[in-house]
């Protein structure tokens, strides 16, 4: 499988400098600290200001600039800013409660019939993955908060997803990310193992 590799747009490489600029700049604060294990829970709408047009193009322009196998592309995002639908999706989903409060939420999903046809069909989920990744970051570098809530590949979430959203069967949601922006900015968890990393070959603990 090959991925088409193409210069990162101004946007993009911008957001990525300030994110890791604010990783770098807050690694000597979490030293020392004792993070918590749970994932903290965002609380996206709690100054109820909504999220500006510009900044929701902006996410969209970083996430469609993720890299994609043979530059197909297969994604397709559904902007949410209607309370009613997003209630229903926050009441559906078990790990999207969140989605109630917040002013906005996007679907990122796969259009299988932009996907690579046969065994490599799959591989839409690696690039809306991609696409979501460059979404979180855009929002970070925003000053926005947001958060993944997973949808596929457990069958039950996607089709309720779909009824929601009116999706047709070719549209699969790969997530519901609420967005918003945080009544808090909690330090970044420190998940850094140096035995998740492997040199030259697969080598066990004790072993180099």
């Amino acid at each position: 499988r090959t991925r088409q590799v193409f210069p990162l747009s101004p946007l993009l490489f911008n957001i990525v400098l300030e994110v890791l600029a604010r990783a770098i700049r807050q690694e000597k604060e979490i030293k020392g600290i004792d993070i918590k294990k749970e994932e903290e829970k965002l609380n996206l709408g709690a100054n109820f200001e909504e999220v500006e047009d510009e900044k929701i193009e902006q996410l969209l322009r970083a996430a469609m600039a993720a890299p994609t196998a043979t530059n197909r592309q297969p994604w397709a995002f559904i902007v949410i800013r209607d309370k009613e639908t997003m209630n229903e999706l926050g009441s559906t989903l078990p790990y999207a409660k969140m989605v109630k409060d917040a002013p906005l939420a996007i679907a990122v999903c796969g259009d299988l019939t932009k996907a690579i046809s046969g065994a490599g069909i799959e591989y839409w989920v690696q690039d809306a993955s991609a696409a979501s990744e460059n979404l979180l970051l855009a929002a970070q570098a925003l000053g926005l908060g947001a958060v993944w809530t997973g949808v596929y590949p457990i069958d039950e979430r996607v089709k309720e997803v779909q009824k929601i959203l009116q999706l047709p069967e070719q549209i699969v949601p790969l997530n519901v990310i609420p967005i918003g922006y945080p009544a808090e900015n909690p330090l970044p968890k420190d998940k850094w193992k140096p035995e998740n990393v492997h040199y030259d070959r697969w080598t066990e603990p004790d072993k180099k």
